[in-house]
């Protein structure tokens, strides 16, 4: 069944594709501005550039600020192909995203909700709106392709 957003992660999906293309694990990240217009796009690039925090989600994030001219995305989503780990949902939370959408969940390091629930802890001072689960088949299918070297 279609959802609004079907555009954002097929493009995310096929961030994730390009980020395998150079070694990194197939993950791909847009975030959509007010108007729902794409503000940055980022896949994967930790093996590419050697830096452990090249998350899909923090380079996407990054790229928004500066789109904008602000650390804060106050009305922005974000939009991921898998559920974000605790230093991508940190990320989250910092940067005042108004929306997170995900694909696939991560059970060994997910912290939206399957390890951990980062994003609407009731302690921190910004809780984003989550939509869990779209498209998550496709999304958990070139994950589960990439670690099984097929």
């Amino acid at each position: 069944m279609p959802t609004i957003w079907d555009d954002a992660m097929t493009l995310a999906l096929n961030l994730a594709e390009q980020a395998v293309e150079h070694g990194d694990a197939p993950i791909g990240a847009v975030v959509l501005g007010p108007d729902g217009d794409v503000l940055a796009t980022a896949g994967n690039e930790r093996e590419l550039t050697g830096d452990a925090t090249a998350h899909a989600e923090v380079l996407a994030l990054r790229r928004a600020s500066q789109a904008l001219g602000t650390w804060r995305l106050k009305g922005c989503t974000l939009v991921v192909t898998l559920e974000p780990c605790t230093m991508c949902a940190g990320a989250v939370v910092l940067s005042r995203v108004d929306h997170l959408v995900f694909g696939a969940f991560d059970e060994k390091a997910g912290a939206v909700s399957s390890l951990w629930d980062v994003v609407r802890d009731p302690r921190l001072n910004h809780r984003p709106q989550v939509t869990s689960g779209v498209r998550a088949e496709e999304c958990a299918a070139i994950l589960r392709k990439f670690f099984r070297g097929v």
